[in-house]
């Protein structure tokens, strides 16, 4: 009897792994079930470029509706022209304040980004002192003082977008919010230089030092006459 038993469940054992070995896992398809229906299981799905018959165009990717923009694209209609520049200096206001606790997150985003694309003309300090213009290229004024230290941050941002003579634009490159931090930067790199103490030149110091011009007395001749 033990030996009777013994057989079968040697016998079953066997068949178990044959049944393992023909029931090999797909993980390509979905796992065995019973479905009355497959729509849930094998949905028609379509490529993004296939055709369908579902649209009239036959297009399964649709083109977006019209006046659709991008989320966290700042509206921007301003053409690359002086006139528009400065209508952006005056409509476009910056949305963070340096003096914050955003504000100073925003001005490191800004230095990160300056050091990439812009200390190779401008410098690291920002007064037009960078890699190429010590090789011979003509140098961009200082972003400290003049023109720029008086634009505008609107027109700052215009600057950034279109570019100006030797500046190209860098729309493509920086999202408008990173085209804020670079602003932003750029104004902390003048607070700071507008904090430094003046310091006294050599000549300046000349010129104080040098009495009035003392005056010829008028000539008594013409005074006579």
């Amino acid at each position: 009897m033990l030996t009777r038993v013994n057989f079968f469940l040697g016998f079953a054992l066997m068949a178990v792994f044959v049944l393992l070995s023909l029931m090999r896992v797909d993980h390509s398809k979905p796992n065995y079930q019973v479905n009355l229906g497959d729509d849930m299981t094998y949905s028609p799905a379509y490529g993004s470029f296939e055709p369908n018959g579902n649209f009239a165009n036959g297009r399964t990717m649709q083109s977006p509706v019209p006046g659709t923009i991008a989320r966290g694209t700042q509206l921007f209609h301003f053409e690359a022209t002086p006139q528009d520049a400065i209508r952006a200096g005056e409509e476009l206001l910056n949305p963070l304040d340096i003096n914050t606790e955003e504000g100073a997150a925003s001005i490191a985003r800004g230095a990160a980004a300056f050091k990439i694309f812009c200390v190779v003309c401008h410098g690291g300090d920002g007064k037009g002192n960078g890699p190429v213009a010590q090789r011979g290229f003509p140098p961009p004024p200082s972003l400290l003082t003049g023109k720029s230290k008086d634009m505008k941050d609107g027109q700052l941002f215009h600057l950034l977008t279109y570019g100006q003579n030797s500046m190209p634009q860098f729309a493509a490159q920086l999202s408008s919010a990173r085209r804020w931090d670079m602003i932003n930067y750029i104004r902390s790199l003048q607070k700071v230089e507008n904090e430094k103490p003046k310091v006294e030149t050599e000549e300046s110091k000349v010129e104080s030092d040098e009495p009035a011009a003392e005056q010829e007395p008028p000539d008594e001749t013409e005074t006579e006459s």
